[in-house]
């Protein structure tokens, strides 16, 4: 309730409350403009806050240089783009992190191949330091050196049983499946089969395992079954023809002979890649009893093993412990009678298989306690030019018609060798006669005379020799 003063005073004042009253909401009203700019002011203080990293980053630069740099390209004073970025617009914020991204890929990839590149560094340098591995896996072999029996896939059980009867010489030659050069050249020289004048039946065959890599000769078992029925020469047994298998080859033939060519007089057991003056053979045969002991060759006496694990022939001790291997016949080529080769073949059942096929049947031989003869004729290594004598041409047919084998002759010096010997028209120095008349077949088998004008081309050639 108004009092009687104030009531007094509105009839003096009529004005003076409305006064107020506007005075009041003028007050509020400035209040709340100041409020609104105080608000204002925060608002363009964040949006200040948010955009000042862009902003930061912002050069402008005045003068013909500042558009030169916004191309790209470098003036003086001023940083190249690719180091200081140019941002006109805040979108390009994420282009500068993309790129920002990629140079620390850049480099981390390339920290990586760096890493990579001294990785195989150091990889080359210990692969140098590690000692050379042997070229056989005499674990394995340790393993599987008991499996002594093999399938034969190609046998000639007829090859002794002719109407010659037993064959005075056999010649039984190492070959590999792929090697048909070889074995053709031998069939047509040294290697023919037949029966000389003195009524010495020869007969040839080639001893053989399946292909260690069966893709470089594709169908090599029909090629193989194929050249078996045009020569009936061929044996094939069921194992790996490696070098350390070899010795698997002697056993088998050894049974073979034993089995299939038990009456044979004498063999003779060579590689592809020899030449044998076969008449020398024969001669040196003459007076030689078929039924008693006879092992002739190039004979290796007090050979040590060896130790060298780059070495072909490398034995560990654990293989060999012993410091001398028992004498024995170098490979290329040698003789034995039938009688020794019947021994042989009892002895290799009680004697341990050994990798290396020479020295395996030299302790065959000590099984048995033959000692093996040499022969100067017998050249298994080749022939070395001496020292005395540097024009000496060791391919000379006056020089090979005084040896019987030669070892690492290749296919055209094989043959070549072979028509020089029999051409009436080489004359040499020496007048030692080595048979009482010339050596010539008076009959040929029945496959021979089949194959021979067949394969006499192959060999119908020129061989033109350079001064």
């Amino acid at each position: 309730m108004l009092t009687e003063q104030s009531k007094k005073k509105q009839l003096v004042n009529p004005w003076g409350s409305a006064f107020d009253t506007m005075r009041r909401i003028h007050i509020k009203g400035d209040v709340l403009c100041t409020l609104i700019l105080v608000v204002l002011l925060c608002i363009l203080w964040y949006v200040h806050q948010s955009l000042k990293p862009t902003w930061g980053t912002l050069r402008i630069e005045h003068g013909s240089s500042s558009s030169r740099a916004l191309l790209g390209a470098p003036t003086k004073g001023i940083s190249p783009p690719s180091q200081t970025p140019y941002l006109l617009h805040c979108d390009q914020e994420s282009t500068l992190q993309a790129q920002t991204k990629s140079k620390q890929q850049n480099k981390f990839k390339n920290q990586v191949k760096s890493k990579k590149k001294q990785g195989k560094k150091k990889t080359t340098a210990k692969t140098t330091t590690v000692p050379t591995l042997p070229q056989f896996d005499f674990e394995d072999y340790l393993l599987k050196k008991d499996q002594r029996q093999f399938k034969m896939l190609i046998d000639q059980p007829e090859k002794c049983k002719g109407p010659e009867g037993a064959p005075y010489l056999l010649i039984a030659i190492k070959s590999v499946a792929v090697d048909f050069d070889k074995r053709q050249v031998v069939r047509q020289t040294w290697g023919k089969e037949g029966v000389t004048h003195k009524r010495m039946n020869i007969m040839t065959v080639f001893l053989l395992g399946v292909p260690q890599n069966i893709t470089a000769l594709p169908l090599w078992d029909r090629l193989l079954a194929y050249e078996s029925h045009m020569f009936k020469d061929i044996l094939l047994w069921d194992f790996e023809d490696t070098f350390f298998n070899l010795t698997l080859k002697e056993t088998h033939f050894l049974q073979w002979v034993n089995s299939s060519c038990s009456n044979v007089q004498f063999i003779f057991k060579g590689d592809s890649d020899v030449f044998v003056n076969i008449e020398n053979v024969l001669e040196m045969l003459d007076d030689k009893a078929a039924n008693e002991d006879l092992f002739v060759g190039d004979i290796i006496f007090h050979a040590k093993p060896i130790r060298r694990r780059n070495s072909k022939y490398y034995v560990p001790e654990f293989i060999y412990g012993q410091g001398i291997y028992p004498s024995y016949a170098g490979g290329g080529g040698f003789v034995m009678s039938g009688h020794t080769a019947l021994r042989l073949h009892l002895a290799c059942k009680e004697v341990e298989l050994f990798p290396i096929d020479d020295v395996f049947l030299g302790m065959c031989l000590l099984r048995i306690g033959l000692k093996p003869s040499r022969h100067e004729g017998f050249r298994t290594f080749g022939i070395v030019r001496p020292s005395a004598a540097p024009h000496l041409q060791v391919f000379d047919p006056c020089f090979y018609r005084e040896l019987m084998v030669v070892h690492s002759l290749n296919v055209p010096q094989i043959w070549l060798m072979w028509n020089l010997l029999h051409d009436p028209s080489v004359h040499c120095h020496t007048n030692q006669i080595h048979t009482a008349e010339p050596f010539q077949w008076i009959k040929n088998t029945p496959e021979q005379t089949k194959t021979e004008d067949s394969s006499k081309a192959d060999y119908d050639m020129q061989v033109f020799l350079k001064d």
